[in-house]
């Protein structure tokens, strides 16, 4: 954010409180059934958000949901005692199950919602909408200022939400998260039907529930923060093996995993390959009463990767056999000139309909148009390759004729 526009946020009136006020938090059984009846009784779209307890707890579960939807009010829900409790929220899903839910961001909330069976039919994304009404910031506070002309306090959005009981400023907070999405979801319908992008963003909300949930990471423990520093397999077998002793433990004591230890910590075992328990403590990131407590844990891990016969891949296999486009200049220099001709091509475009680029078209889909098109591809060719790679009907029409005549000039100037 610029100086100006904190300026200019500051100058708006904050919105502390909501309308209705902070309701009781529902956490008993009986609550529960009682939620549910009045959020099946409301009318319209139902607000919805979701707080986890990133970065201190293991996983991404709920530890509390918030909807609101005119008639109900707002609801907040203690998921993680009921869950404990060994809640059915049936009643709940079934009340939900139906109207549209307003979601900021709504694949950081879909996973652990559907966790406690919970699911949308349809759903109105208002960052994806903020973004294709070309806001230049996407997040819910910023949203909330473009459209409402409030400011929103966020400070709390990385408390840890596994606390109980829950401080009455973090209620409010978690309340008015809700509060506000239908007053946004209008504005931003308003915005998008102006600039006649409305249906676009329909289509890319269809196309949130048709993909479904992520599916889970091939090797996880290929993200440890560089590990694109390990230059073996026998090293990466070492670091897999501390990851997994690490998540083993992260999800027996139901902290993050980083909380156990850092990555870097694995990185700098495997490099010193300590044998000892004063070799393990002298090495970075192993220290303190914990480190020295499951240093036979470490210790253990380091020893069994470093005997494994499963010796994993220096590099996955690139998505969908493409490899990164940086290797194509040698071996399809074709395709290398026609990827940076239509990745200008897709910018310019991007700019002028006042979007990002990667919602205009992802990289992964530029990536196999570009890959696959073969000698003079037509419109015809380009819009299959787009739709092979999940681009929606809109953002084919934006850019079929577009790619094809880009494919066409590169083409001549390579000649």
């Amino acid at each position: 954010m610029t100086a100006s526009s904190e300026a200019e946020s500051a100058e708006l009136p904050l919105l502390d409180w909501p309308r209705g006020g902070v309701p009781s938090v529902v956490d008993t059984l009986e609550g529960l059934e009682e939620a549910a009846r009045r959020l099946a009784a409301g009318r319209g779209p139902v607000g919805v958000d979701a707080e986890r307890a990133s970065g201190i707890r293991y996983g991404q579960r709920a530890f509390l949901a918030q909807f609101k939807r005119a008639g109900a009010g707002i609801v907040l829900i203690d998921t993680e005692t009921l869950r404990l409790a060994g809640a059915d929220f049936s009643s709940l899903a079934a009340a939900l199950d139906g109207p549209e839910w307003i979601l900021h961001s709504a694949m950081q909330d879909l996973p652990c919602l559907a966790e406690l069976g919970l699911t949308a039919r349809q759903v109105f994304d208002t960052e994806i909408a903020a973004r294709l009404a070309g806001f230049e910031r996407f997040g819910l506070g910023a949203v909330v200022e473009r459209t409402l002309g409030v400011r929103l306090a966020k400070e709390h959005s990385n408390s840890d939400w596994s606390k109980r009981p829950l401080p009455l400023a973090w209620l409010t907070y978690a309340a008015l998260d809700v509060e506000v999405l239908d007053d946004v979801r209008e504005a931003l319908i308003v915005e998008l039907a102006a600039q006649g992008k409305l249906e676009w963003a329909y289509e890319e909300f269809e196309h949130i529930l048709a993909q479904g949930l992520p599916e889970p990471k091939q090797d996880p423990w290929r993200r440890l923060s560089g590990i694109s520093s390990l230059k073996s397999r026998h090293a990466l077998a070492v670091a897999r093996s501390l990851w997994q002793a690490r998540e083993e433990l992260a999800r027996n004591k139901d902290v993050s995993p980083g909380q156990i230890l850092p990555d870097s910590a694995i990185l700098a075992a495997v490099k010193a390959s300590p044998r000892t328990v004063p070799q393990l403590l002298g090495t970075p990131g192993f220290h303190g009463r914990q480190a020295k407590r499951e240093a036979p844990r470490w210790l253990q891990a380091i020893k069994d990767g470093a005997a494994s016969q499963d010796l994993p891949e220096l590099r996955l296999p690139s998505p969908g056999g493409i490899p990164q486009p940086r290797s194509w200049e040698q071996r399809r220099p074709q395709a290398f000139a026609r990827f940076n001709a239509a990745r200008a091509a897709v910018a310019r475009l991007a700019e002028d309909l006042r979007l990002p680029a990667e919602n205009l078209l992802q990289p992964a889909a530029l990536r196999h148009v570009c890959w696959h098109a073969g000698d003079a591809p037509s419109r015809q060719d380009v819009d299959r390759l787009l739709a092979d790679a999940d681009a929606r009907p809109w953002q084919r029409e934006a850019l079929a004729d577009v790619l094809a005549h880009t494919f066409a000039v590169s083409d001549a100037e390579s000649a």
